[in-house]
């Protein structure tokens, strides 16, 4: 089951550019009755190994800017661990409903990606490293305590910031979240939050999928498939988010 849940999100995740721990988790909570705080730590294994495999795809490709992912992992790596321990100090209740906002939020995010033109905003190197900095912290801790990659906050900041190319910044970010991500899978494993049987199948699930998903992508209508990924996230962040919801 682990294998075939890692399967489904790293093939979602291949086709949108998205996925990881926005589609692991609800089905690790879903499918197999996971509590809430140990599906979010066993997504963080498996996004360590998309990371890893994903910048390596985007690197040959020339798609990377190691100088910015440097800056990016620096501080996600210092926030990443709070960011764990804050979602082990939540309950499983508030914990849902913080899930549940913030795969609202991504579906947001993802319909706006076609519109997200590079624009540049911050100028000059010392400016633009600080933004590097302060985007970093905010995604590893929201890595950490949401058991997720970081791309739905830190592709946006280098787009719309620094006037980086979509492609570029989506390497840059999966890059920097190697380090990020396995220092929040290392606080969560330690607080025990992951299941180690489960994350060895989710990992090549992961990695086939987002292949699969990536030459699917080349062949079947992004923007419909975003559309109707957004409205899955949607339905599901507000099964989390609204009182009175299962589980809750």
């Amino acid at each position: 089951m682990g294998l075939l849940i890692g399967f489904l999100g790293g093939v979602f995740g291949g086709l949108v550019g998205l996925g990881g721990g926005t589609v692991m988790i609800p089905l690790m909570v879903g499918l197999l009755k996971l509590p809430q705080h140990r599906a979010h730590g066993t997504s963080l294994v498996a996004v360590f190994f998309t990371g890893l495999v994903g910048a390596l795809t985007y690197g040959l490709q020339g798609s990377l800017d190691p100088k910015a992912a440097l800056f990016l992992a620096l501080t996600a790596i210092l926030t990443a661990r709070f960011g764990a321990r804050f979602a082990h100090g939540l309950s499983e209740k508030n914990l849902k409903r913080s899930f549940g906002w913030f795969l609202i939020a991504v579906s947001f995010l993802l319909l706006l990606r076609p519109y997200l033109a590079p624009l540049g905003l911050v100028q000059g190197e010392l400016l633009q490293d600080l933004a590097l900095l302060l985007a970093g912290a905010l995604t590893g801790f929201l890595s950490g305590m949401m058991g997720v990659g970081g791309g739905t906050i830190m592709v946006p900041a280098m787009v719309l910031l620094l006037g980086m190319p979509q492609h570029t910044a989506q390497g840059t970010s999966l890059l920097a979240m190697v380090p990020a991500s396995l220092v929040g899978a290392h606080t969560h494993l330690r607080l025990g939050n992951v299941d180690r049987d489960l994350a060895l199948g989710l990992v090549p699930g992961v990695l086939v999928g987002t292949f699969l998903g990536g030459e699917l992508a080349h062949i079947l209508p992004e923007g419909a498939l975003r559309l109707v990924f957004a409205a899955v996230l949607v339905w599901t962040g507000w099964r989390y988010a609204r009182p009175g919801s299962p589980g809750k």
